[in-house]
């Protein structure tokens, strides 16, 4: 392989082509290590140590420094080290060394999410967040189901009753259009129409 370009992102890293492609990142330290050098052919030894050792290695150390802040979501963690510009195989390869020590677990994730959020969103609006964030449909439906039978699922009334409150809803004043605005808008907070029909018939 001839390494064709190298691009440089910053001070210290590099992007680097090998036979017009591009290839991957490196550090300018590694450029001088591996001998990568315009023009020049990249070793067969090096390109296999710099992706089968290096970048992996990298790449896992990249998603247990994001971990330390806080938890992330496979999906979260896989586009972290796209944007980082890591190959598919580094990234595969430390999702699956985090996946298999528990640093990620998705239905985890998704359980303590819905502990967090069950008394300010709906469950419409929590499934299309974790969505949003790639969290498969079927495990978060296993999720909530997890949660149901912990007790722990959200109380859509008493969220609309809340929500109802803050926008200083009179139930003794209100006219038939304001009550029609606060439907509209608990529909959208993704409140089910029985749970909006009982809250606003409420005297």
């Amino acid at each position: 392989m001839i390494v064709t370009g190298i691009e440089e992102l910053s001070r210290t890293k590099s992007k680097i082509y090998l036979d017009e492609a591009f290839a991957f990142v490196l550090y300018k330290g590694e450029l001088r290590l591996y001998g990568v050098c315009e023009g020049k052919e990249l070793q067969e030894e090096d390109y296999q140590k710099i992706t089968g050792e290096v970048l992996p290695k990298r790449a896992t150390m990249r998603c247990m420094n994001l971990l330390k802040s806080r938890d992330y979501t496979e999906n979260q963690l896989r586009e972290k080290l796209r944007q980082g510009m890591y190959p598919q195989k580094s990234v595969d390869a430390a999702l699956e060394y985090v996946k298999a020590y528990g640093y990620v677990d998705d239905l985890r994730f998704v359980q303590a999410y819905i502990e967090n959020q069950r008394e300010k969103k709906s469950r419409r609006v929590m499934e299309t967040d974790l969505m949003r964030k790639g969290i498969d449909a079927g495990l978060i439906r296993e999720a909530f189901g997890l949660q149901e039978e912990a007790g722990n699922m959200p109380d859509e009334e008493a969220l609309a009753r809340r929500l109802l409150a803050k926008k200083n809803f009179n139930y003794e004043t209100a006219d038939y259009k304001e009550r029609q605005r606060m439907a509209a808008f608990l529909y959208r907070k993704g409140i089910g129409s029985d749970t909006v029909s009982r809250v606003l018939r409420q005297q």
